[in-house]
């Protein structure tokens, strides 16, 4: 499975295939809801594969742990449970993650704080939003170990797809030949549409739901 995720995220990457492309490859599915980009301006196109980490009842102690063993252009993602709307994660953390362990991206399914630094760095941070009181570091519990299993099941290992949009997700189970196949359809689907749109000047009904063109 490593060789074809390898493909597949050098395949996205490359062709700079756009969280729609991917989301349209998957049946409109993969989201992962109400995440953004900290800074639209200077958003960047980031895939890789996922490295689960946790952060529970408004602590960051475990993520300070976890963050460890990131390897290089992993994109982290940091799941949290009764946080409170409190920031995970902050400019130490973000500059430990990406510039040390060399991350390709984080996203915070929460809040983050430090933006005018998050923003001035440019580092790649995708979240739910921000705040300026953050969590507290001492230990406060484990992340409940269902939930967690659940979430190392569907998600580690996977591979995460970032840009301007938002973020999709391309679980384990669907990382196989057929991915490559249908995101490899939609790119020259695009470019079919675009060519029917720009130079046949064909409206968006004959093109996208008629599909005249294969007449």
């Amino acid at each position: 499975m490593v060789l074809i995720k390898n493909k597949i995220i050098n395949l996205i990457k490359v062709n700079r295939i756009s969280t729609t492309e991917v989301s349209d490859a998957l049946s409109k599915k993969g989201n992962l809801d109400n995440i953004r980009p900290i800074d639209y301006q200077n958003s960047l196109h980031k895939v890789g594969n996922i490295k689960c980490v946790f952060a529970y009842k408004e602590s960051n102690y475990l993520v300070h742990d976890q963050i460890k063993k990131v390897k290089k252009d992993d994109i982290v993602i940091i799941f949290t449970k009764d946080c409170n709307n409190k920031s995970i994660i902050g400019d130490l953390i973000s500059k430990y993650t990406l510039l040390y362990r060399e991350a390709s991206a984080i996203i915070v399914i929460g809040y983050v704080r430090d933006l005018p630094k998050l923003i001035k760095e440019k580092y790649p941070i995708w979240c739910e939003g921000f705040n300026p009181v953050g969590c507290h570091n001492h230990f406060t519990g484990n992340f409940p170990k269902k939930l967690k299993d659940e979430i190392i099941k569907r998600f580690e290992n996977g591979i995460a797809v970032c840009d301007i949009t938002g973020v999709v997700i391309i679980e384990k189970k669907y990382i196989n030949n057929a991915m490559i196949k249908k995101l490899k359809f939609i790119e020259k689907q695009e470019d079919l549409w675009y060519y029917h749109l720009d130079v046949k000047k064909w409206d968006t009904k004959k093109i996208i739901v008629e599909k005249k063109y294969k007449k």
